[in-house]
């Protein structure tokens, strides 16, 4: 396998031109529980453009019946995208100075489980949650500061690349 850098900038595109819209290639999930995360998978795909076929651990998008837990599911996404060994897009936990634009967040509210998955699409010259601007669908936004959701646990994934 050969690892590739994580096209940010087409990610950031991805997300500009989608955030108040619904692409019509993909469901949209927002009635049964949410679109955040499968939103968010989409800009991942614009960014790598390739998706992990693995029958029980991928991350792939065939069809709203045919998809992996992890294009959908704020925790299967997250899981995806810190263990993968395999082709895709590539990503670990970090602190909030080692973000990038194309990186992910998520976010508890209840302090118990993560449940909203957004994108970053700007980031000021501080790095503190006041200068982190993202973009998400459910509760659909582009360049929304992080501060301005009310939650109680943050988490930080940082992408690190795509392997082909």
């Amino acid at each position: 396998m050969i690892r590739e850098e994580y096209n940010r900038e087409k990610a950031k595109e991805y997300t500009k031109k989608w955030a108040y819209n619904r692409n019509p290639e993909y469901y949209n999930f927002d009635s049964i529980g949410g679109d955040c995360t499968s939103f968010v998978s989409q800009c991942i795909y614009a960014g790598s453009g390739i998706m992990n076929y693995a029958k029980n651990t991928g991350w792939y998008y065939n069809s709203a019946n045919d998809r992996a837990p992890a294009w959908s599911g704020v925790e299967f996404l997250h899981k995806f995208l810190v263990n993968n060994k395999g082709v895709g897009p590539r990503g670990e936990e970090t602190l909030i100075d080692k973000l990038e634009i194309g990186d992910i967040v998520n976010l508890s509210f209840d302090g118990i489980k993560f449940s909203h998955t957004l994108i970053i699409v700007n980031i000021g010259e501080l790095l503190t949650l006041d200068n982190i601007y993202v973009a998400s669908h459910t509760y659909d936004s582009y360049n929304r500061k992080i501060s301005s959701y009310n939650f109680k646990y943050i988490r930080y994934i940082h992408i690190k690349g795509v392997w082909k």
